[in-house]
């Protein structure tokens, strides 16, 4: 859980900087009682409202940027899920979860944005997860319920399972204009709707969307239409 507070040197407000619970929480369908958001705009929402980062991604981090303080423990990456076992890999779009008495289902991976660079002090930290493809990934909550510290996720379905948050991930930031992929993820009806936007429109204008001030928090240049990609 995370309240709102000032990050890093630019002072944004976030609440990217999440502690551990020990008491059971409500999960609504906008997200857990008491976490907040800086951006209700970017952030959090019916469509990210429960993130999941895998704890299995630590060490890779370490070992790539060393032995960070952020690193010690679950919540480095503003997660309000930690887990060993799951990765990008191995769950896909639309998968459903039963969590506590709550019903989740995955919606998107994770957009990472430039507040990633302000909480571990690195400029490059938002470009590395997005190139990674160790992003994370957002669930919707399907049925509200509580949920207690050390309870399970438990698969309850997986309509999609070809569509991997990797698979989705590949699509967006590697084979970018891939025209069958992306026709296929305008179709995907357990897909974010603003995922299914960007896919419908990158089929329109055969142009990726720009990423530098995602990534950077600055404005990128008007020849650029991703992060270091000529038009």
């Amino acid at each position: 859980m995370g309240k709102v507070a000032p990050l890093g040197a630019r002072g944004a407000p976030s609440g990217i900087a999440k502690s551990p619970v020990q008491s059971v929480l409500s999960l609504t369908e906008l997200g857990f009682s008491g976490d907040e958001q800086g951006d209700r705009v970017r952030h959090g929402g019916p469509e990210k409202a429960v993130h999941h980062y895998p704890f299995d991604h630590y060490a890779m981090w370490a070992k790539e940027i060393g032995h960070h303080a952020m690193l010690k423990q679950p919540g480095a990456f503003g997660e309000n899920l930690s887990t060993e076992g799951m990765t990008e890999e191995t769950v896909a779009i639309g998968d459903v979860f039963r969590l506590g008495s709550a019903t989740i289902e995955i919606s998107q991976g994770r957009q990472p944005c430039w507040k990633l660079n302000e909480r571990f002090g690195r400029s490059d930290m938002a470009k590395s997860v997005q190139t990674s493809g160790r992003t994370g990934w957002y669930y919707r909550v399907i049925i509200a319920g509580e949920v207690a510290p050390g309870d399970r996720l438990t698969l309850i379905d997986r309509p999609f399972p070809d569509w991997t948050v990797a698979r989705v991930w590949r699509v967006f930031y590697i084979d970018t204009l891939n025209r069958r992929e992306l026709e296929a993820l305008a179709e995907l009806p357990a897909l974010a709707e603003g995922w299914r936007t960007h896919a419908a429109r990158r089929l329109q204008t055969n142009r990726v969307e720009g990423w530098t001030k995602r990534l950077t928090g600055a404005d990128a240049p008007r020849d650029v239409t991703n992060d270091g990609d000529k038009v």
